[in-house]
């Protein structure tokens, strides 16, 4: 499959493309013209895109999309709507526009029903914004919540849904993997599932 991927460059979405090319996946990276692509292996198809004015078109000829980027924690909450929130929704209504078959969401624990007391209210509160309009979409979806995250590999050794330990820690790794399954595995069709790494 030619799957697009927002946030290739980063922490999850770096080992997110390797895990597509071992499952023999075409991976193409959304990229700014600013981003450090360097990461990158050579051999992956770069498309140019920035999520805060993405451009029609952008994810034609995709097989599936899948939303692993975000705005990061050290910017405010204007960038956290652009990006988190209205990038992820542009990028869902391209997605329909261009028959994407299959649209990952990479979410947060805490994005179903996000707590106003939270540190991270406003964060949570966009991504489960985001969430909804993918629900809403028509599109065949798979939302992924993971705990808090780590650098870690992790080992694939996972729990999901209500086994999950609120508490607990995900991997980027294993999180990276489960976006590569969520692509085409028909278990994870229609389902938003808490994650974390054992």
């Amino acid at each position: 499959m030619n799957i697009l991927i927002a946030g290739a460059t980063g922490n999850t979405g770096l080992r997110l493309v390797d895990q597509l090319k071992s499952k023999g996946h075409s991976p193409i990276a959304l990229v700014r013209q600013s981003s450090d692509i360097s990461s990158l292996p050579a051999d992956v198809t770069k498309r140019q895109g920035d999520l805060t004015d993405l451009q029609p078109g952008v994810c034609d000829g995709c097989d599936a999309v899948i939303f692993a980027a975000g705005s990061g924690s050290s910017t405010g909450p204007d960038m956290t709507d652009k990006v988190d929130r209205d990038g992820a929704i542009q990028l869902i209504d391209l997605a329909v526009d261009a028959g994407v078959s299959r649209f990952v969401m990479l979410s947060s624990a805490g994005a179903d029903k996000p707590d106003p007391e939270s540190d991270l209210a406003h964060y949570l509160q966009a991504k489960h914004e985001a969430d909804e309009h993918l629900k809403a979409s028509g599109l065949s979806y798979a939302i992924v919540r993971p705990v808090a995250l780590t650098d870690d590999d992790g080992d694939r050794n996972m729990r999901f849904g209500d086994d999950v330990d609120l508490k607990g820690k995900a991997a980027r790794g294993d999180v990276a993997a489960v976006l590569a399954n969520a692509v085409d595995d028909s278990e994870w069709t229609g389902k938003a599932l808490l994650m974390q790494s054992v």
